[in-house]
């Protein structure tokens, strides 16, 4: 048997995608950036240059500092990286972020002079925040997107790269490179 016609996997080969690219396309998913964004929305603040300023016209309408803190640190569970990578299914998904918007609206109705809440639509508007950005959070990794994209870096894609530079290569490259 001529051991130059065998096939190709009698060797490893080195993975082309390394460990480090999987952590920077994870720290690439950053669903709590929108939760510092409707922290600041909150607080009546606007961008602007990259830096967050009052902004008068939205100021009547914010609430307090520690009632957008507390709404903050409610959704901040739901929106990490560790979110992006689960696998709940759409019941679990609905109730729980369900749940999360009540928990806000209790919380609104309990510290509302603390919180600054001059009125029912303050309320509303809380709860449709938090669950809006609740469920889409949980419903973005449904059917496993990311885990298999992640999973894919380092196995298929690699692969399928290794096919092709073997068929490009052809019988002789296969050879020399033995």
């Amino acid at each position: 048997m001529n051991m130059y016609l065998e096939p190709q996997q009698q060797f490893a080969q080195p993975p082309l995608a390394l460990p480090s690219e999987k952590a920077d396309l994870l720290d690439k998913i950053r669903p709590n950036d929108v939760v510092d964004k409707i922290f600041h929305n909150l607080l009546g603040e606007s961008e602007s240059g990259g830096v967050w300023v009052v902004n008068p016209s939205l100021k009547a309408r914010a609430i307090s500092m520690k009632g957008a803190w507390d709404i903050k640190t409610l959704m901040l569970p739901v929106s990490s990286q560790n979110v992006s990578l689960s696998k709940l299914k759409d019941h679990e998904i609905r109730a729980r972020a369900l749940s999360i918007a009540i928990t806000a609206q209790q919380m609104c109705l309990r510290n509302w002079k603390e919180y600054n809440i001059i009125g029912t639509d303050q309320l509303r508007f809380v709860h449709e925040i938090v669950f809006s950005n609740t469920f889409i959070t949980l419903k973005q990794p449904e059917g496993e997107g990311i885990r298999r994209l992640l999973g894919n870096i380092g196995s298929g894609e690699i692969g399928n790269l290794q096919q092709e530079e073997q068929q490009q290569s052809g019988l002789w490259g296969g050879i020399f490179r033995k």
